[in-house]
């Protein structure tokens, strides 16, 4: 008896697709909710509660989330960590400016 692989990825293909799309959603939303701590910094220069340590092992796994879905050419890793280290930087830069 041969198993035929093709059927079963067709089945779950929706349920992929279904988290997919909301692992972006929330990579948008998570971002969209770190926009706030970057305004406080870069426009209130408050930096009062801001650990740099803390960003920056984000931005490290952010770099490396970046690498890895580089490496397996999965837009869906990669693309949100151009983000992510873009926010990142601008918190840990910011910090040390104001801090």
């Amino acid at each position: 008896m041969t198993l035929d692989p093709t059927g079963a990825a067709r089945h779950e293909q929706p349920q992929e697709l279904w988290l997919q799309r909301l692992l972006g959603s929330m990579s948008v939303f998570t971002m969209l909710m770190t926009v706030p701590q970057v305004w406080t910094i870069w426009v209130d220069h408050q930096t009062a509660g801001v650990s740099i340590l803390s960003w920056s092992a984000y931005l490290v796994s952010a770099v490396l989330w970046f690498w890895y879905g580089l490496r397996k050419r999965d837009l869906n890793l990669y693309l949100p960590c151009v983000g992510w280290v873009s926010l990142d930087l601008a918190i840990i830069v910011g910090a040390l400016m104001y801090g």
